[in-house]
């Protein structure tokens, strides 16, 4: 993690108390970068996270799925053979 203090001086003692802090606080995420704003007795922290992989999950013939992969054949078949409408034109009325 790196540890960025801005505004003023603190004692490694203290950035390590701020840094047990925010790491427990947010301990389901890995934090890759911390300021510490030093604003005379105040301070502010700010974190960044490391990015989440994300899974798209769609709607498919009623179903919540993020892959096929899970599916049997005849599902698959049935995902293939759905009318798939384009969105892109519109028909004047």
């Amino acid at each position: 993690m790196i540890v960025n203090v801005i505004g003023g001086t603190i004692s490694e003692e203290e950035k390590n108390a701020y840094m047990k802090y925010v790491i427990g606080k947010h301990s389901d995420q890995k934090i890759t970068q911390l300021d510490i704003n030093v604003d005379g007795d105040y301070v502010d922290l700010k974190y960044h996270f490391e990015p989440k992989n994300f899974e798209r999950i769609r709607r498919i013939t009623g179903y919540l799925v993020g892959t096929l992969d899970h599916w049997n054949n005849g599902k698959r078949a049935e995902e293939h053979d759905r009318v798939k409408h384009d969105v892109s034109v519109m028909e004047q009325i």
